[in-house]
């Protein structure tokens, strides 16, 4: 997997989690301390994130790190 595929899943993921969460990309963002304008880039793997700030979006989410990292190979 390269670096591009990685982090078109994770947005993936990303919006998946957010909208089982019945939340927006603003209520998330606000959420994470974060824009909407950084999230939108993260769900469309525009955007790497740190560990520090997936640790935060796993908390936002409330979901393990682990569920936003599971990618279909």
């Amino acid at each position: 997997m390269d670096k591009k595929t990685l982090l078109k899943q994770f947005g993936k993921n990303v919006k998946i989690m957010r909208i089982k969460n019945d939340l927006t990309q603003e209520q998330l963002a606000e959420r994470m301390g974060v824009s909407q304008h950084y999230l939108a880039c993260i769900e469309t793997g525009r955007q790497n994130m740190s560990l520090g700030k997936i640790l935060g979006l796993a908390n936002a989410l409330n979901v393990s790190i682990n569920q936003l990292l599971e990618f279909d190979e």
